[in-house]
């Protein structure tokens, strides 16, 4: 799976975006070394994304209710 940045995009806000958890922004750093040193991108930069099944990590601040 992949994402194409948008102007202003930073690893937080893309992890949010497309996996639903700011923390998951480490597996998108680790699949896509050469942009590491990225704070906010510029748009069209083509990024990896891990697959993330739903687990309980994702959802760990939810109230059960919501998962």
């Amino acid at each position: 799976m992949t994402y194409t940045t948008i102007q202003g995009d930073t690893w937080d806000m893309i992890a949010y975006k497309t996996l639903g958890k700011e923390t998951l922004m480490v597996q998108i750093m680790n699949l896509n070394p050469d942009c590491i040193s990225v704070s906010i991108f510029g748009a069209g930069t083509n990024l990896l994304l891990p697959e993330i099944t739903v687990t309980e990590e994702v959802y760990a601040d939810l109230p059960p209710w919501k998962v």
